[in-house]
């Protein structure tokens, strides 16, 4: 099968059965998106949700978290993988959002990298979800799936996938693309053993057609 004729299938797929994907994670403005996706590393998006309620309203904007201690901040995100990280993280962010961007986050890449606890992936979702802008957030699902599906066979680094991913898929359909990818691969393309048999994606999927 032709890569076109495969990223075609699959695009079309998703258009049609999943016109609706976005982000599980719960926050109201660009800040609380970003206090939620560095802590969502390593670590489950229902987990996430769990304990940033109380972590909002403790800590509304940037301004009040960089008035805080990383000791301070712990307390409200223990239950979450590495919280002693991310919680000097999650302080260090904040600060240099006020000293450096006037509170606000910043819609660039580069800019979003420099910020303490945001990687390329971190950085991407933040592009992709709150300014709409075609970058391809890799993790551990897209990653597996695309790779699976045969989008991206011969890369081995999220960089390399993140890569492919966006030369191959139209510029308009980035953004979704990267939420079709993670639930997909939350909730039928497992790691362990996915659930082929009611995949929709089975005529194009590489992985399924190599197995038959």
């Amino acid at each position: 099968m032709r890569k076109e004729e495969r990223y075609k299938g699959i695009l079309d797929w998703f258009q049609t059965h999943v016109p609706v994907a976005e982000t599980e994670l719960r926050y109201d403005n660009p800040y609380q998106l970003l206090v939620a996706v560095i802590l969502s590393a390593q670590c489950t998006d229902k987990r996430v949700n769990m304990v940033t309620p109380a972590l909002f309203e403790a800590f509304p904007a940037p301004e009040v978290m960089a008035a805080s201690s990383p000791e301070v901040v712990y307390e409200y995100i223990r239950s979450v993988s590495y919280p002693n990280n991310k919680a000097k993280h999650l302080v260090g962010m904040a600060q240099m959002l006020v000293e450096r961007f006037n509170g606000e986050v910043p819609s660039d890449i580069n800019l979003l990298m420099e910020l303490p606890g945001v990687g390329r992936k971190t950085a991407n979702v933040i592009a992709s979800v709150v300014y709409d802008k075609p970058t391809m957030a890799v993790d551990t699902h897209v990653f597996r799936v695309s790779n699976r599906l045969g989008l991206t066979r011969d890369s081995k680094t999220p960089l390399e996938t993140e890569k492919e991913l966006v030369k191959n898929i139209p510029e308009a359909l980035i953004p979704i693309a990267h939420h079709w990818l993670i639930l997909h691969g939350r909730y039928v393309c497992l790691a362990r053993k996915p659930k082929c048999e009611e995949c929709g994606l089975k005529p194009w999927c590489a992985y399924f057609l190599k197995q038959t």
